[in-house]
């Protein structure tokens, strides 16, 4: 009996179920960098489904002058998702948000309240790879005051902060919470992003966990992930806000 439920849980922990809602992907065909056809994000979804997930909100860039999607363009693009993940009868329930860069295009939606959020008013928002915004705790603290909670996608990513944590915990005091891209534990950014991961995560200093999928190809990384149970302990030791979506 004992044998037969250690087994039991381990292969629970062997899926991304513990998560239950990934709240950074790209699947929403041909609007941005992630899935450039509807067969592709099928595939992804299905996969995703397959790997415990229940729930996927997709995040399509919006980025001036590269992705200027609309939360129109987006609600249609997942309007044809969904159908045709019903079409296919893939168990998986999807909606969408969007990926928000912090750039004058931003900042004249937010003035509007023309924003796409998730759960209880979470936004998605992400910073260049360049510099940090000027502006960026003004923003976080105008975010606030209308009742937005914003979340920071990948801070493991930005080369700045490598050997300054203290600005990503000054962000976290500010109210600011942190997304980690489970990609980045085995490698897919590189060794130093793998390396800031593993730091937040000792710190204490993630708050959501997302996939950041952009095409059918990256599941086979997800998957290696899935197969490394050292990771997959430190993720599950995480206890993700997504599970509340």
């Amino acid at each position: 009996m004992f044998s037969f439920f250690k087994k039991s849980e381990e292969k629970s922990k062997q899926n991304f179920s513990f998560i239950g809602t990934d709240i950074h992907s790209h699947l929403i065909p041909n609007i941005d960098d992630g899935c450039q056809d509807l067969q592709s994000s099928l595939t992804c979804l299905k996969h995703l489904q397959e790997m415990g997930f229940s729930k996927v909100v997709t995040t399509p860039h919006i980025m001036s002058g590269v992705y200027p999607n609309t939360p129109s363009i987006i609600n249609e693009g997942l309007a044809v998702l969904r159908k045709a993940l019903e079409a296919e009868r893939i168990d998986i329930q999807v909606e969408a948000a969007a990926e928000y860069k912090i750039d004058e295009l931003f900042v004249e939606y937010l003035a509007a309240d023309n924003l796409l959020t998730f759960g209880d008013k979470y936004i998605l928002i992400e910073l260049s790879f360049v510099a940090v915004p000027i502006n960026l705790e003004d923003i976080i603290f105008t975010l606030q005051t209308k009742g937005y909670k914003p979340i920071l996608a990948h801070p493991e990513r930005y080369r700045y902060w490598s050997d300054k944590l203290s600005q990503i915990e000054r962000l976290k005091s500010l109210g600011c919470l942190m997304q980690l891209n489970m990609m980045s534990l085995v490698g897919q950014y590189g060794g130093l992003a793998k390396d800031v991961a593993h730091k937040l995560l000792n710190k204490n200093l993630i708050d959501f966990l997302g996939t950041d999928l952009h095409r059918p190809e990256d599941i086979d990384i997800l998957k290696k992930l899935l197969k490394n149970k050292d990771e997959m302990n430190k993720l599950i030791k995480v206890k993700p806000m997504n599970v509340v979506l």
